[in-house]
């Protein structure tokens, strides 16, 4: 199930970026008290009684500034209300309703999203009442909190929690492989997505108005088999945000399609290399585990010769290190150059991340494992697994029965993982281990 987005905004120095810091659990926004300080958005994923859900800081909303900088801040804020589930409408309790506060309400009416009024800075219960006049913004009952001592967040999380769906309902599996075209803006992703869309596939329908305002367009290969392909950026219908810094604004409307996908190709300028900004969305789409695919894109561009292809792959495994299990594409979505080997690859890594493995072909491997290369050794105390199985798909995650969790070593678990994926593939899909501690007599 794919974890709401939340997205917190507000004019400038209202302490967006303190709340954000409490609910990541250390300090990733920077905090001062200079307003447009919080320049790019920044997201953590977060849990609040088995919601999970994914926390979106933004800089503040200036209305009226025509300063470059804040101009850019606001676009981005306005992309993150655009793509998110619900709204976090910060306003500050210590100096009161502005005029700002008032056409940030406007705006966030007119996004026709879940807005949840934040009063921050009431420090105490005695500065409870300065909530009241924040009623006069007509955005609904306002919740009263201080980000600084954590006063009221309980309450706030609860009635946030109740914007989303039920955590225990089973989601409904697609019939269609999700595939998310991601990547930055001007990477060739529209151009990519027009030809996995040619006249020779079979359009079924054009699915607009989910939650994320992106449009799914669901068509079927020649193969037989069915897809739907998420639009990450909306650049088809959304051309306002052609403007300016582009690259700030890509990774919000990513989240929303990586979170949602099966596949994700992450889409690359051969020209460009692997940037900072694409380093960040590969990322996401790893730490979400699934299975993903690097298009190196415009590679028609590209003077060659006979080692430049292997020299490329080369730079882009450096630059992506986390990212190894990933195959690599060169295309031209401009020329339609390779574009044919997209969906081939798509299908092979999803069989490949749904694979599942019985308990006892994975311990054979397992003991195999153990048996070239003993478990690590600290204090005198020896790493013992005992066994394995498998517990998930989409991605493979298997749990491991050991004597203390604390002597695994990264080390060793990186060379278990690579056992696996010698003996079974999972070519395209990151692993996940789960470490349980089980007590066993020795004899």
């Amino acid at each position: 199930m794919a974890k709401p987005l939340v997205a917190i905004v507000g004019r400038p120095n209202v302490g967006k970026s303190t709340f954000f810091n409490q609910m990541a659990g250390h300090r990733i926004a920077i905090v001062e008290d200079t307003p447009g300080v919080t320049r790019d958005r920044v997201y953590a994923d977060c849990e609040w009684q088995n919601y999970k859900f994914t926390l979106i800081d933004t800089g503040g909303i200036d209305p009226q500034s025509d300063d470059p900088l804040l101009s850019q801040m606001r676009r981005q804020a306005e992309i993150a209300i655009e793509t998110c589930d619900v709204i976090l409408f910060f306003v500050d309790g210590k100096s009161g309703m502005t005029a700002d506060d008032e056409s940030v309400a406007d705006m966030l009416r007119r996004s026709g999203k879940p807005v949840m009024l934040v009063v921050n800075k009431v420090d105490n219960i005695r500065m409870m009442d300065n909530i009241y006049e924040f009623y006069n913004l007509g955005i609904g009952d306002p919740i009263g909190i201080s980000s600084v001592n954590l006063l009221n967040f309980g309450d706030m999380l609860e009635e946030l929690c109740r914007h989303f769906p039920d955590p225990e309902a089973e989601p409904e599996r697609p019939d269609a492989i999700q595939i998310a075209v991601a990547g930055k803006p001007n990477v060739g992703k529209s151009s990519l997505v027009n030809r996995l869309l040619g006249e020779e596939r079979v359009m079924v329908s054009d699915i607009a108005g989910t939650t994320r305002d992106a449009i799914d367009t669901r068509f079927t290969a020649p193969d037989g088999q069915d897809y739907v392909l998420i639009d990450t950026a909306g650049i088809r219908r959304k051309r306002a945000i052609e403007y300016q810094s582009l690259e700030r604004f890509s990774i919000v409307r990513a989240l929303a399609a990586i979170d949602r996908c099966d596949v994700a190709l992450m889409v690359i300028d051969a020209t460009k290399g692997v940037t900072e900004q694409d380093a960040k969305i590969a990322g996401y789409i790893d730490e979400q585990g699934k299975a993903a695919i690097i298009v190196i894109n415009k590679w028609d561009a590209i003077e060659k010769d006979t080692g430049t292809m292997n020299e490329y792959i080369a730079k882009v495994r450096g630059d992506l290190k986390f990212m190894a299990y990933a195959p690599v594409l060169f295309i031209s979505a401009l020329t339609g150059q390779r574009t044919d080997r997209v969906l081939e690859t798509v299908k092979a890594v999803y069989e490949q991340a749904s694979r599942r493995i019985t308990t006892g072909l994975l311990n054979d491997i397992l003991t195999d494992a153990q048996a070239a290369l003993q478990p690590p050794a600290t204090s005198g105390r020896r790493l013992k697994i005992y066994y394995a199985t498998q517990q998930e798909t989409n991605p493979p995650t298997f749990v491991m029965f050991v004597n203390d969790q604390t002597l695994m070593h990264f080390s060793y678990e990186r060379y278990l993982e690579k056992q696996f994926r010698k003996a079974f593939g999972f070519e395209g899909t990151p692993l996940r281990f789960i470490l349980r501690e089980k007590q066993k007599k020795e004899d």
